[in-house]
């Protein structure tokens, strides 16, 4: 037997922490780089006789969530006890689901390696709260801790082991990261621990249907590194069985530096952690009701985007892949088009000027100064061939998005910043192409001659002399007229 033999199976476990104001059972906040031990109460620091109370939009950010994942959502789930002792774990145990999670059984839809449709499922979607931080850098001798982050609410993302190579992985975190800022469940920052990766890997002989035994590798903080701890894992797995060797359950760290993974811990069993019902709080009761709202809260989502910009709307591959991708950017592109903007001239502006003029700024769509009816505008004055576009997106954008010219008339803007097109007769245009076609004889030869490209030549010498206020089209249309003479 050699590598080829044997196939990857993975599952991935994602710890995404809900954008809430406030912690999952107290009413402290946990803004990220507060100083620390700043952001705890008695709840989260488990004094006696503090008690929690569970965070509601927790509970609707998880149920959005589990409903755009697809899954089951359960009417009445428990919380218990998941007890451990870690430093940075100030109660000795977490506020966790366990046998009931709130969403269960669905499923996300991602590309497999070649870029073909495939399907992972999501055994399940639970609530918890966040263990602090231990921060081994900041003292020579000492590991020291921050609570800040204790208590936050998380949820947790739980793939079935449906993953057969890295960069299904890789795919399917990015897919997770992009829903979760799309419904504004999470900045899902991954630098900052708002999103982290855990990874369930396995090999076992092609054909087997028997699940090899899983090494866990945690806590890692981007969608590369998921994807290179895999292809070590993978690596060192089949090797050791190779070897004959036997593979131990454990759980394991990546060293993105040296590209591998080091051994941690043996791998905890459920029982170690001594599951109990949560005696502090109810049962989580959900209506049918609640749900619906939660539903009708979504709005589109991504793939339901990327399939309209690509089979109703005509766009390529590529401008459904940039409108689909963030939220924002989605419902500014829907509302251009309520302004009348076709889908096509929405993408265009949307994915070119305004993103250059973004970039320019060091601004997002969230700091864009015109709204989708004056954008519409702009474009709407392109189309009717007022503005030309190159002057559009140079000169009236830029100036529109100005502080003093907010509420201008975008017409009268335009006129006056000197490019608005006038509507000259034939004969005005046809003299001042004569005389440029008379002052360059050389250049309208070599046009005849074969040369067509200083069409271009000319009518940028046409803009010269009318300030760029000629019409491009009627006068493209004189000037072939005057060529073939």
């Amino acid at each position: 037997m050699n590598q080829d033999d044997f196939e990857l199976v993975a599952g991935l476990e994602i710890h995404v922490q809900l954008h809430t104001d406030t912690k999952a059972f107290s009413g402290e906040s946990f803004e990220y780089g507060a100083p620390p031990n700043t952001l705890v109460s008695p709840v989260t620091l488990g004094l006696p006789g503090a008690l929690p109370r569970l965070n509601a939009r927790a509970v609707e950010l998880a149920t959005r969530l589990g409903l755009a994942l697809n899954c089951k959502i359960r009417e009445k789930s428990y919380f218990a006890r998941k007890n451990y002792f870690y430093p940075d774990l100030p109660k000795g145990y977490q506020i966790t689901q366990s046998e009931t999670p709130l969403c269960y059984d669905g499923y996300l839809e991602i590309e497999d390696e070649n870029g073909q449709p495939m399907r992972v499922g999501i055994e399940r979607i639970h609530l918890e709260e966040d263990a602090g931080k231990s921060l081994h850098d900041q003292d020579p001798y000492e590991t020291l801790v921050d609570f800040n982050r204790a208590g936050a609410p998380l949820v947790e993302i739980v793939s079935r082991p449906d993953i057969r190579h890295p960069r299904q992985a890789y795919n399917y975190v990015a897919r997770i990261r992009r829903l979760v800022r799309w419904l504004g469940v999470s900045d899902g920052n991954m630098e900052e621990g708002s999103l982290r990766c855990d990874a369930n890997i396995s090999v076992r002989p092609k054909g087997s249907p028997a699940l090899g035994t899983k090494v866990e590798v945690k806590n890692m903080n981007s969608f590369r590194h998921v994807m290179r701890a895999i292809e070590y894992e993978f690596e060192r797995q089949t090797e050791a069985l190779l070897r004959g060797e036997k593979i131990h359950q454990e759980t394991r760290t990546f060293d993105a530096v040296q590209g591998l993974t080091l051994s941690m811990r043996s791998k905890e069993q459920a029982h170690d952690y001594r599951y109990f019902p949560e005696p502090d709080l109810p049962p989580l009761v959900l209506t049918p009701s609640f749900i619906q709202e939660q539903k009708a809260a979504m709005g589109h989502l991504p793939d339901d985007i990327k399939r309209l910009c690509l089979h109703e709307y005509g766009l390529s591959e590529y401008e459904a892949d940039r409108l689909s991708e963030e939220r924002l950017l989605a419902d500014y592109f829907l509302k251009l088009l309520d302004c009348q903007a076709t889908p096509k001239e929405a993408a265009n502006w949307l994915l070119g000027p305004v993103s250059q003029w973004l970039n320019e700024q060091g601004q997002t769509l969230a700091d864009f100064p015109l709204s989708p009816q004056r954008l519409a505008t702009i474009i709407a004055l392109v189309r009717a061939e007022k503005v030309s576009h190159s002057q559009a997106a140079a000169t009236l954008l830029p100036a529109a998005c100005l502080p003093e010219n907010q509420d201008a008339g975008l017409e009268d803007l335009a006129r006056a910043l000197g490019i608005l097109m006038e509507e000259m007769e034939d004969h005005q245009l046809r003299q001042i192409l004569l005389e440029i076609l008379d002052n360059f004889p050389q250049k309208v030869a070599e046009y005849k001659n074969g040369k067509k490209g200083l069409q271009g030549f000319f009518m940028g010498e046409l803009m010269k002399k009318t300030g760029g206020r000629a019409n491009p089209k009627k006068a493209g249309q004189v000037l072939s007229e005057l060529l073939k003479n």
